[in-house]
C-alpha cells in the first residue's frame, strides 16, 4: 500500500467536486482527503498501482457536469496514515492558480424543491445546491468558499448546516447554502420606501405590478433587470420612453419551455441551450399566432424574431409561475450605460424607469448582462453575440501552448472586453458594452481591477489595440507608463483573425489559411478605415492579400449611426443614386456631403458593415439607426424572408482576380438598377448577401486556400454563414466562431493569440538567422 498525491486543474472549484471525491472515495474504500487550494483540487489516498489509476479514471469519466478538468497528475510520497476519508478545509496560501466557475443556472432538482409545498424550501426565491446558483458574480476572494463570497455574513441554520455537513445530500459542502430562515431575503420598493410585505406577498405584488402595467426592476445574479408585461405594448412604450431606447429589441422571460414552443420555432439546440447551465438569451423565429400575445411591434420592431429566455433562478421561476405569461426582461440601466448592480444606485437612478424595485440583500462582486444566443437558420450552427452571465470569465482550453507570463490584452472600443493570460489560463471578461461612455470606462476598469486582485495577477505585457483613440487603448497606455510594463499595440482585424485561429487550432497548422475579417470600424496599417480585408496566415505572419475596394468615410463618428451616408458614399458618381439618395438629405446636407466626396481626400474604408448600411438605406429599411447593427439586421430579415418564400437568387455578377481590391462598385450599381426597374427589395437584400458568399469563395478558390476563417461583426449574420457555408466547393472548409462572439468581444482573445503567434515568428527567424552563413 502506498500514498498517493493527486493534483487536479481546471474547473474544479464551485462545481461539487470535493463532496464527488469523498463519495467516490467511499465507492473505493480508500483513505485519505482532499481540500481546494489556490491552485485547484489536491488529494491524498492509500493504494496500491492499480487502485491510483482505476481512481483517478473514475475521476475523469464521472466528474460533475459543471466541472472541466485540464489535467490531472498524480505521484508516490512519503507514506501516511488515514484512519477515513475527509474533507479538509481549504488553504489559501500562495498565489491563486485556478480557473474561475461562472454562474450556473437553476438546476432541475432546486425546481422541483421551490414548488414542493412538502419541502422546506418551497417558495423560497435563493435556493441553490451543489449543481447551481450563482458563483463568479459572487466572489470577492479565491478559493470558493462561503467566506470568500457574498454569502459569508448569511450563517446557516442547524438545518442548512445539516445538509452542508452530510455526504449523501446534495447540498454537501455548497457554499451558497441557505433557506428561508437563515438566507437572502427580498425588499419591494414603491415611491421611495419599501412596502412591508412577506415574501409570499412580494411575489404576489411583483405579479400585480406586471398586470397593472408597471415596471419593477429586480435584482438578479448580475444586476437589474427592467421587467413588465409583454403583451401590454403601453407598458412597452412607456419602458422604451423612459430607458431611451427606441427599437432596440427587447428580451422576454417565459415561464417554461412548452409555452414559449407556443409562440416561438424552438430547435432541439435552442432547447438545450436555453434549459442548460447557462441559460442565456436566445435568439428565435416568432410564430405568427404570437402576435396575439405579444406586443410583437414594440417588443422587435421590424424583426422576424424575438430574444427570450427561461427563468435562471429560483426568484424568476416564482414570479413567472406565479404570473403565468411573459414579461420584458432589459437590462437595468439607461441605453448605453452599465447595467445597475449596487443596491445604492438602484434606489437613487432606477425609479426614473421603474415604478417598484425589488432588492435582496446577498452583494453581487462582479455585475454581469445576459449571454445571447443566435442560430443560423439552415444549417442551425450557433453563433453567441454576448458572452457574459453563465460564461465569463474563464476559457477553457487545453490545446495552446500559452506562454509562462501574465499578459493583459485591453480589447476593443465597442463590445468591450479584456482578456488576462495567467499561470498559462486565459480568462476573458464578461461583455463589459461600448467605451464611449465615462461610465463604461470606470465599470471597465472596476472589473479588471477584481479580476487581477482576486487571482493576484499582475501584468508582464501589455497588449491594445492600434486605434489612438480607443479608450481600452488609453487605459493601456496609462497602465503601462504608471508600472512601467511594455506595450505592444495589434491592428484591429489582426486581431479578429487570431481569435478564430485560436479557437479552432488553426494558428500552428502547415497549410495556409484565408481570413476573411469582415466587421464595420477599424484602423488600418495603412491608416485607413479597414473591415472588408482578406489576410492570407502562414509561418505564424498575416498578409493583407486583398480587401474590398475604398470608398470615402466621411463625416467621423456620423457615418456608422446614419447608414444614408454610407449609401451616398458607396454609390457616389454611379447613375441613379441621386434619385435614390437625395431625398434621404436635406439641401444644405446635400450639397456639402457631395463637395466632400467630389474632392475624394481624407479617410477611405474597404468596411463590409457599411455595405450592408447601404444597402438598408437605398432600400429604405433605415436611413439612421439608433443601435449598432440596427440596418444590416433588418436587412438580414428581409433576406431571410425572401429566401424562406422563394429561390436562393443568382448573385450579382462581379469579376476578380488576384492582387486586385474585391468589387464594391459594380456591385452597388447593380442594386440601384434592380431598384429602377422595381424588383422586390426582399430579392435585392438576398442577391446582395448570396453575392458577398460568392465573393468569399471566389477569393478562396482563386487563391487556392483550402482553409477559409471567418471572424468580425459581419459574421453576426447567420444567413451569411449559411449561404456560405453551403457555396463552398468539396474540399474546403469554412470556420466560425463558436464559443467566442465574432463581433470586437473577440479581439481582446485575438490579441492574446497574436502575441503568441509573434513569439512563434519571431523564434522561427531568430533560428534561420543562426543558421545562415554568408554567401561566398
Amino acid at each position: 500500500m502506498q500514498t498517493w498525491h493527486i493534483h487536479i486543474q481546471g474547473q474544479v472549484q464551485g462545481v461539487g467536486f470535493r463532496p464527488f471525491i469523498y463519495r467516490l472515495a467511499h465507492q473505493f474504500g480508500l483513505n485519505g482527503w482532499v481540500n481546494n487550494t489556490l491552485d485547484g483540487v489536491h488529494i491524498r489516498l492509500n493504494t496500491d498501482e492499480t487502485g491510483i489509476r482505476d481512481f483517478c479514471r473514475q475521476v475523469k469519466y464521472q466528474a460533475p457536469p459543471l466541472a472541466r478538468i485540464l489535467s490531472l497528475q498524480y505521484h508516490v510520497i512519503a507514506p501516511e496514515p488515514f484512519a477515513s476519508f475527509q474533507i479538509m478545509h481549504s488553504q489559501s496560501e500562495g498565489e491563486p492558480d485556478l480557473l474561475l466557475t461562472p454562474d450556473v443556472a437553476l438546476c432541475a432538482d432546486c425546481r422541483t424543491d421551490i414548488h414542493d409545498d412538502r419541502n422546506r424550501r418551497s417558495g423560497y426565491a435563493f435556493t441553490t445546491c451543489i449543481n447551481c446558483g450563482p458563483r463568479y458574480s459572487i466572489i470577492q476572494s479565491v478559493p470558493y468558499d462561503r467566506a470568500n463570497t457574498g454569502m459569508a455574513s448569511f450563517e446557516m441554520c442547524p438545518a442548512c448546516q445539516q445538509e452542508y455537513d452530510n455526504p449523501s445530500d446534495r447540498r454537501y459542502y455548497s457554499q451558497t447554502n441557505s433557506c428561508a430562515e437563515c438566507g437572502v431575503t427580498l425588499t419591494l420598493w414603491a415611491d421611495g420606501a419599501p412596502r412591508d410585505l412577506s415574501q409570499t406577498e412580494i411575489i404576489n405584488a411583483v405579479t400585480q405590478a406586471w398586470a397593472d402595467g408597471q415596471t419593477v426592476a429586480i435584482k438578479g445574479i448580475g444586476g437589474y433587470l427592467l421587467t413588465c408585461d409583454a403583451g401590454n405594448a403601453e407598458a412597452l412604450q412607456q419602458l422604451r420612453s423612459r430607458k431611451q431606447r427606441p427599437t432596440k429589441p427587447f428580451a422576454l422571460l417565459f415561464p417554461n419551455l412548452s409555452q414559449l414552443e407556443q409562440m416561438a420555432q424552438v430547435s432541439p439546440a435552442a432547447a438545450q441551450a436555453l434549459t442548460g447551465a447557462v441559460s442565456p438569451i436566445v435568439l428565435l423565429p416568432f410564430k405568427e399566432n404570437a402576435k396575439a400575445q405579444l406586443a410583437i411591434d414594440d417588443i422587435a420592431p421590424g424583426l422576424g424574431q424575438i430574444g427570450v429566455m427561461l427563468p435562471y433562478t429560483p426568484l424568476y421561476e416564482l414570479l413567472l409561475a406565479e404570473y403565468g405569461q411573459p414579461v420584458v426582461a432589459t437590462s437595468g440601466n439607461i441605453s448605453n450605460i452599465p447595467i445597475v448592480y449596487q443596491d445604492e444606485t438602484a434606489l437613487h437612478s432606477l425609479p426614473e424607469i421603474a415604478d417598484q424595485i425589488l432588492l435582496n440583500n446577498r452583494p453581487i462582486a462582479t455585475p454581469q448582462d445576459d449571454s445571447v444566443l443566435a442560430f443560423t437558420p439552415h444549417h442551425n450552427r450557433p453563433i453567441w453575440m454576448r458572452r457574459s452571465r453563465g460564461l465569463a470569465p474563464s476559457y477553457l482550453e487545453t490545446d495552446i501552448p500559452w506562454p509562462n507570463q501574465t499578459i493583459l490584452a485591453t480589447g476593443a472600443m465597442l463590445k468591450s472586453t479584456f482578456g488576462l493570460l495567467h499561470r498559462q489560463k486565459a480568462f476573458l471578461s464578461q461583455y463589459l458594452g461600448d467605451l464611449e461612455q465615462y461610465e463604461t470606462q470606470q465599470h471597465y476598469q472596476a472589473t479588471y481591477a477584481h479580476l487581477t486582485q482576486t487571482l493576484a495577477a499582475r501584468p508582464e505585457v501589455i497588449l491594445a489595440d492600434a486605434h489612438p483613440q480607443y479608450s481600452s487603448t488609453h487605459f493601456a497606455q496609462e497602465l503601462s507608463a504608471s508600472e512601467d510594463i511594455p506595450l505592444q499595440l495589434v491592428q484591429h482585424h489582426k486581431a479578429h483573425f487570431g481569435a478564430i485561429l485560436g479557437e479552432h487550432h488553426l494558428w500552428d497548422q502547415e497549410e495556409p489559411v484565408l481570413g476573411l475579417i469582415w466587421d464595420g470600424t477599424g484602423l488600418g496599417d495603412d491608416q485607413q478605415i479597414w473591415g472588408g480585408e482578406c489576410f492570407l496566415y502562414q509561418d505564424y505572419q498575416f498578409e493583407r492579400v486583398t480587401h474590398f475596394d475604398y470608398f470615402s468615410a466621411i463625416l467621423g463618428d456620423k457615418m456608422p449611426k446614419e447608414p444614408r451616408v454610407s449609401a451616398l458614399s458607396a454609390t457616389f458618381g454611379l447613375p441613379g443614386a441621386a434619385a435614390c439618395l437625395q431625398p434621404l438629405f436635406s439641401d444644405t446636407e446635400w450639397s456639402l456631403y457631395n463637395r466632400m466626396l467630389d474632392r475624394h481626400a481624407g479617410l477611405q474604408t474597404s468596411s463590409v458593415g457599411r455595405l450592408f448600411d447601404a444597402v438598408a438605406a437605398l432600400l429604405g429599411l433605415a436611413s439612421h439607426q439608433t443601435y449598432e447593427g440596427e440596418a444590416a439586421t433588418l436587412l438580414e430579415q428581409l433576406a431571410r424572408q425572401h429566401i424562406a418564400h422563394e429561390r436562393l437568387p443568382e448573385p450579382y455578377d462581379f469579376h476578380w482576380q488576384a492582387g486586385t481590391p474585391l468589387p464594391v462598385k459594380p456591385v452597388m450599381a447593380q442594386i440601384l438598377a434592380d431598384q429602377k426597374q422595381g424588383t422586390p427589395k426582399g430579392l435585392i437584400a438576398a442577391r446582395f448577401h448570396h453575392t458577398l458568399a460568392q465573393i468569399a469563395v471566389t477569393a478562396a478558390t482563386t487563391l487556392s486556400v483550402q482553409h477559409i476563417a471567418c471572424s468580425g461583426g459581419v459574421f453576426q449574420n447567420g444567413l451569411l454563414i449559411d449561404l456560405l457555408t453551403d457555396a463552398l466547393p468539396q474540399g474546403y472548409t469554412a470556420y466560425f466562431h463558436e464559443r467566442l462572439s465574432p463581433n470586437d468581444e473577440n479581439i481582446a482573445f485575438g490579441q492574446l493569440i497574436c502575441y503568441l503567434t509573434g513569439q512563434r515568428s519571431a523564434a522561427i527567424h531568430t533560428s534561420l538567422s543562426k543558421n545562415t552563413q554568408p554567401c561566398a
